[in-house]
């Protein structure tokens, strides 16, 4: 296969920037990535190719999609996810940190209650009993004089 003659070398580098700005603009085939490797896929030219007759295009490509990222503009959806779900999981890990702090001031709480609960329930228990055997106790719901 000999050079490949003007007319032709523009159609394909026309081609090639087309899917450039496809990928660019984030319009990804399935499977694919805002990379060399779909660049040449979505051309219909090899990788080779691309690193070869079309040096110029692939660093062009690369430049600009550096640039994107760089500006923060991101040409790959996948990335975009990828920084989504991220961004999903710090927070989720605050409302679990939260949440496990709630957890852990409940159990204190409860822990309280319960031993005061014992405390009072054990004092009932020990008026009762004082009460029963006749000791100094006082009825409180029996007005004062009429024990």
């Amino acid at each position: 296969m000999g050079r490949l003659d003007q007319q032709t070398r523009t159609q394909k580098e026309a081609t090639i920037r087309a899917a450039m700005d496809r990928l660019l603009r984030g319009e990804l085939p399935p499977g694919g990535k805002c990379d060399v490797k779909t660049l040449a896929t979505a051309s219909g030219i090899t990788r080779a190719a691309l690193y070869s007759t079309y040096l110029h295009l692939k660093e062009e490509f690369e430049h600009r999609r550096d640039t994107l990222r760089d500006t923060g503009v991101i040409a790959d959806p996948r990335e975009r996810q990828i920084e989504r779900l991220k961004e999903q999981v710090t927070s989720l890990k605050k409302r679990v940190g939260a949440q496990e702090q709630q957890n852990a001031d409940l159990i204190s709480f409860q822990i309280q209650a319960v031993s005061r609960l014992t405390a009072q329930h054990e004092e009932i228990i020990r008026l009762r009993a004082a009460l029963a055997s006749g000791g100094v106790v006082r009825d409180l719901l029996t007005p004062r004089g009429q024990q």
